[in-house]
């Protein structure tokens, strides 16, 4: 599988479902709670746009914190007109780029969840290819710190019941390979479409880490 080519399809379908959107949607707040849908979309483009180096200059400027620097550079860029943003989104949805030490599997667990954050408060829907989804569930599991809570998978075992995906040992946490992708990375909007007895061990720590 060409991971480069999944990742720049994703980005196209999302600019394609997110570009009619009315400006109350644009306004809505993502699953990201502190991100509006326009935000989050501002977030998808800082990679296309922002080199390396600007990068690492706002991350020494936020004092060596990632997440302060990936605020205010994603603030920045969502003060231009959300049309220009999902137009980047689409020109330049081929752009390589991958965080230094990763490979493109985090992009692209960066624009499948991100994909959900705006997808899921506004009822949208899109068919990801299962291959798409698998890499992803799995690249989650010996990510770097920081995109899934500390300790939240220990000991349950995640099954997808869509595709063929499964991983860890202990009581069984059944969903789909979109749920278990949500809250593999702290979102409680899968939280209520799983089933078996390793959900409540898990809601309880993905409740707390929030």
């Amino acid at each position: 599988m060409d991971v480069f080519a999944e990742i720049a399809e994703e980005r196209r379908a999302l600019a394609d479902q997110v570009a009619p959107l009315t400006p109350e949607q644009r306004a809505t707040r993502s699953l990201c709670a502190a991100w509006s849908v326009h935000d989050v979309v501002a977030h998808l483009v800082m990679p296309l746009e922002v080199s390396t180096p600007r990068l690492v200059l706002a991350v020494l400027l936020a004092g060596g914190s990632f997440d302060r620097a990936n605020e205010r550079v994603t603030g920045r860029l969502a003060q231009r007109p959300f049309a220009e943003l999902v137009d980047v989104l689409r020109r330049k949805a081929d752009t390589r780029f991958t965080p230094p030490g990763s490979g493109p599997e985090a992009p692209l667990v960066d624009v499948l969840v991100h994909g959900l954050d705006i997808r899921r408060p506004l009822g949208l829907h899109r068919d990801v290819p299962g291959p798409r989804l698998r890499t992803a569930l799995t690249f989650l599991m010996t990510a770097p710190s920081g995109l899934v809570p500390k300790g939240a998978l220990t000991g349950v075992r995640l099954e997808a019941t869509d595709v063929d995906w499964a991983h860890g040992r202990g009581p069984a946490v059944r969903g789909t390979a979109e749920a278990l992708l949500l809250v593999s990375t702290g979102r409680t909007a899968g939280l209520d479409s799983l089933a078996g007895d390793g959900v409540p061990t898990l809601r309880r720590r993905v409740l707390g880490a929030r």
